[in-house]
């Protein structure tokens, strides 16, 4: 029996989920996450859990796990783009609310399978992989002479990713700062990757860094490295990414991220083309080409006082707005296709296709969370689906979807009402169970077109 955690600082909806979920899984209960995490560990194989709650919200909670575990996350509309933001913390799935208990419980036993057969392929890759003599430097540098280490970065086209990619391709020849900017999940370090692929700087080194994913008291000496007896732990000297990318391209993501003290370290980068080690007092000259991401409202952040406006026109010489992939479904496809042969191939499967079904849904879904959630829908599919062709409830889509608000499902039926009762206000009201003025008020308020 899988054991299950549910975390839920609402006492009616916890209560129903442990009545309907109790005799399927060995259940856990808790309040809030500060409980939860006293309490959790990795035997759990499904952890469940809402967003907005007391003492700590639900994306700090997965944050805070000191261990990897298989998240499913049940929101409500309000909170659906912070639901779509954990995907990139490796969140399994997401819920809104309502929901039928069977669609939580088959979420629930699909995002253990999935895990079972990822940890499988983990080892069976830990276990054959090569053991060998690392590549030189002069390796790759030979490799990109010949093109053979350039990737595609890109399957399927659209007008609009054809369009930043001109854009992109014109960009690359100068050393100007690009700050890329767009959703969540559009593929940002691909583009800073074609960026360093057409630029001079190709044969040298393209590094990135998340800046989110770094904890601020390690961030500066990732980012310059430091001195042999800089800190306690500091017990040889340390090139930073900024050394290590010399005559390169340093791609730093969620620039918005970045501590403000370390802003103003960052902006003397850029004028003085120079750094200093953490513990070190001589300045050491670099050569790169920065491009930088962020999916945050930097203007409001300067507003704020949280991010210095002297680095962001630095950074944003050039911006570029990247569309999200409801705007580029052309690609889509393309982009499935590619990632079906890559996933069977990763997990031993034979190769499998999308049914007619599957693609028309795969093409009518909004993907809030662009690319990185397309590749995640595909992954799960491919791994559940028991045939060689995947068919439409197999990529469990619908269960993403927003539901529709009471107001909009209360004007339908009042729209559908009407025009059944040839727009007859009293009947209609008394149809409703309304008074003819209380009809009228709605009416007025959801803006309805009463025909004569």
């Amino acid at each position: 029996m899988l054991k299950v955690a549910i975390v839920e600082d609402d006492i009616n909806m916890r209560k129903s989920l442990e009545l309907s979920l109790k005799d399927e899984f060995k259940l856990y209960s808790f309040k809030n996450p500060v409980d939860a995490l006293k309490k959790l560990d990795e035997s759990f194989d499904v952890i469940v859990t809402d967003i907005n709650m007391p003492k700590m919200d639900g994306i700090e909670f997965i944050k805070q796990t000191p261990f990897p575990a298989n998240f499913i996350i049940i929101t409500g509309n309000a909170t659906l783009n912070r639901a779509v933001e954990t995907i990139r913390l490796g969140v399994k799935d997401f819920i809104t609310k309502p929901f039928e208990i069977e669609t939580l419980t088959k979420a629930i036993k699909s995002a253990a399978k999935v895990s079972q057969v990822e940890k499988k392929v983990e080892k069976r890759i830990l276990r054959d992989r090569r053991v060998g003599l690392p590549d030189t430097r002069k390796d790759k540098v030979e490799r990109r002479k010949k093109d053979s280490d350039k990737r595609k970065l890109f399957y399927g086209t659209s007008p609009a990713l054809e369009k930043i990619l001109s854009m992109l391709e014109r960009a690359s020849i100068t050393d100007a700062s690009i700050m890329l900017l767009g959703e969540s999940g559009v593929g940002k370090e691909h583009f800073a990757k074609y960026i360093h692929q057409k630029s001079n700087r190709y044969l040298k080194p393209f590094l990135a860094i998340n800046m989110a994913a770094i904890p601020e008291n390690l961030l500066e000496s990732e980012l310059f490295g430091y001195e042999k007896g800089a800190f306690t732990d500091a017990t040889a000297t340390k090139k930073g990414l900024f050394e290590s990318a010399d005559g390169g391209t340093i791609f730093l993501d969620e620039i918005g991220e970045m501590p403000f003290a370390l802003q103003a370290k960052l902006l003397r980068v850029l004028q003085e083309r120079e750094i200093t080690r953490v513990g070190g007092v001589k300045p050491i000259k670099i050569d790169v080409r920065i491009v930088s991401a962020t999916n945050a409202n930097v203007v409001s952040m300067i507003d704020d006082n949280k991010f210095r406006e002297d680095l962001y026109y630095r950074l944003n010489t050039i911006p570029v707005n990247i569309p999200p992939l409801r705007d580029r479904k052309e690609e889509i496809l393309a982009i499935c296709d590619e990632y079906l042969k890559a996933i069977c191939s990763k997990y031993g499967f034979e190769n499998k296709s999308l049914s007619e079904d599957a693609k028309e849904e795969l093409l009518s879904y909004d993907w809030p969370g662009n690319i990185r959630e397309l590749i995640s829908v595909i992954e799960r599919a491919t791994i559940l689906s028991a045939d060689e062709q995947i068919q439409k409830d197999e990529l469990m889509l619908e269960q993403r979807k927003p539901k529709k608000s009471i107001n909009s499902m209360e004007k339908e039926l009042i729209e559908e009402i009407l025009e059944e009762l040839d727009y007859n206000l009293v009947m209609s009201a008394k149809a409703l169970g309304l008074s003819k003025q209380n009809l009228e008020k709605k009416i007025k308020k959801y803006n309805i077109e009463v025909k004569s």
